[in-house]
């Protein structure tokens, strides 16, 4: 029986407010480029655009979410983002976002090696709310 441990599931998000996506292009791909540095397996990429990228109703979010709520129980699963501001420059926003991810039993991680793994059980019991 093979018990190895499979590889995180990396969920990639971000958000675009703006008709170009130039920039977005190049945060999408480093990281998918830190992702593959890492073994991690790619579940897809969700983007949030226009006034959906602004407000805290994130259609691509919520379905990461979903894919995430699904996946936990069986890997690691790991909403990676090139930056938390990608989440939301709101702290508060990006606190709640935070939760969402960390009560479906993912974390959140940026592709400049920061995480909140290790605040996970704060995180997923700051909210008595459900996800």
């Amino acid at each position: 029986m093979n018990t190895a441990t499979p590889s995180p599931l990396v969920l990639i998000y971000d958000r675009n407010a703006t008709r170009s996506s130039a920039i977005l292009d190049l945060r999408l791909s480093g990281c998918v480029n830190y992702a593959d540095r890492h073994g991690w397996q790619i579940a897809g990429l969700w983007v949030d655009r226009g006034d959906d990228a602004l407000s805290a109703t994130r259609p691509q979010f919520c379905a990461l979410i979903e894919v995430m709520r699904v996946e936990a129980g069986r890997r690691a699963t790991i909403c990676l983002v090139h930056n938390w501001c990608r989440l939301a420059h709101d702290d508060a926003l990006r606190l709640t976002l935070q939760q969402r991810v960390a009560q479906v039993r993912g974390c959140t991680a940026t592709t400049f090696g920061d995480s909140d793994a290790r605040a996970h059980a704060v995180l997923a019991g700051l909210s008595h709310g459900s996800a």
